[in-house]
């Protein structure tokens, strides 16, 4: 098997992993909180929701009349994102997708690290576009299913660190309890690219 094939099966292992997750541990479909509170600090127009899951961001950024790209490798979880002329879903392997540059007047990132995509992300951004990102930090610990894999997780101030060229307008570490009502450490950071 040639390795073009082994990275066909692996891309296909993930996919299917993902999508038995999605329908075995379902999110609520609740807006992420972050996003939630500071939105209001991005102009309406082109936005990204990276690793966008079954949508919760997607449909919630929608209806304030954001155009879309909601980017999962789970088939499953888009799916069940609603067909609409506002959203583009995009199936794709994130170690393989690269950002447009200047596209983007908001990028979401929630519940997913993929530290090639943290430089791409800030060239993607339009003059004046945000970037709201959440996700775990190293004292993410899950007692009935052990740590996470450290590859996913930052460590402390990383995400503080990488998007430091940017106006910050929040940053925060704390414990807290997932969608999933499991118990986490989160990285939280709203930041802006400046003109």
């Amino acid at each position: 098997m040639g390795f073009a094939h082994l990275w066909d099966y692996k891309m296909y292992e993930d996919k299917e992993r993902w999508n038995i997750r999605h329908v075995s541990k379902p999110m609520k479909h609740t807006v992420s909180p972050i996003v939630k509170n500071y939105v209001k600090h991005a102009k309406v127009g082109n936005a990204l929701d990276l690793a966008c899951g079954t949508g919760r961001n997607t449909h919630f950024l929608e209806k304030l009349g954001f155009e879309i790209d909601a980017v999962d490798l789970s088939d499953y979880a888009l799916s069940q994102i609603k067909e609409s002329t506002h959203i583009s879903k995009i199936e794709v392997d994130l170690d393989e997708y690269n950002l447009e540059k200047n596209k983007y007047d908001l990028i979401v990132n929630t519940n997913y690290l993929n530290r090639r995509l943290m430089g791409q992300m800030i060239d993607a951004l339009k003059d004046g576009g945000l970037i709201i990102f959440e996700t775990f930090i190293e004292a993410h610990e899950k007692p009935e299913q052990g740590s996470m894999n450290p590859d996913y997780l930052l460590k402390k101030n990383e995400l503080l660190k990488e998007f430091i060229s940017l106006e910050i307008i929040f940053y925060e570490e704390k414990d807290g309890v997932n969608l999933r009502g499991e118990k986490n450490k989160t990285a939280s950071l709203v930041a802006k690219k400046s003109f």
